[in-house]
């Protein structure tokens, strides 16, 4: 089954929560689904027979901001954080990702963290990379049953790939640049 065969399935299946999908020529076989449907197409595409995405590779969490307004304006960008499931159907021999875009605040309020429904209980191995798109990109994946910090130090200040953090000048007396 190509992308669009997917999409389409999952048009019919979830309505307007299957948001897009990458065009007919790309390469990289893509669909973006809305943060509400996120764990019920989730749980579809690792259960239905015409699919099987049983293994989660990967998931990473990206920081869309453009810092210049000129620039942000010119390509109609909007600043949002998106998490990409990486995923295979090691049965059927296929690959896709799952987008979910989301704003880079929760309810646009500064500081409050972006909210994605885990996927842990269809991916057992999301655990791990949630934990480490919380550390590192600040999205905080709601259902989680242990969203922590992984990388960073408990007691660290922030989300360091997020494309406003001001890394520190020093941590614990350690000169950090």
């Amino acid at each position: 089954m190509n992308i669009q065969q997917i999409h389409g399935v999952l048009l019919e299946r979830f309505g307007e929560a299957a948001v897009g999908a990458a065009p007919h020529q790309a390469t990289d076989a893509w669909v973006q689904v809305s943060a509400d449907a996120l764990v019920a197409v989730s749980r579809f595409l690792h259960d239905d027979p015409r699919m099987l995405f049983d293994h989660l590779n990967d998931l990473c969490g990206v920081d869309y901001l453009e810092p210049d307004p000129k620039k942000a304006a010119k390509f109609g960008h909007e600043p949002h954080v998106e998490v990409v499931y990486h995923l295979s159907s090691l049965k059927l021999h296929q690959q896709m990702k799952v987008k979910v875009l989301v704003p880079r605040w929760k309810d646009d309020v500064p500081g409050q963290l972006p909210v994605v429904p885990s996927v842990s209980s269809v991916w057992g191995i999301a655990n791990w990379h949630e934990r480490e798109a919380y550390d590192l990109v600040g999205i905080w994946f709601e259902g989680h049953p242990n969203l922590r910090r992984i990388l960073c130090p408990e007691d660290w200040t922030g989300h360091a790939l997020r494309k406003d953090y001001d890394f520190p000048l020093e941590y614990h007396g350690v000169r950090g640049r």
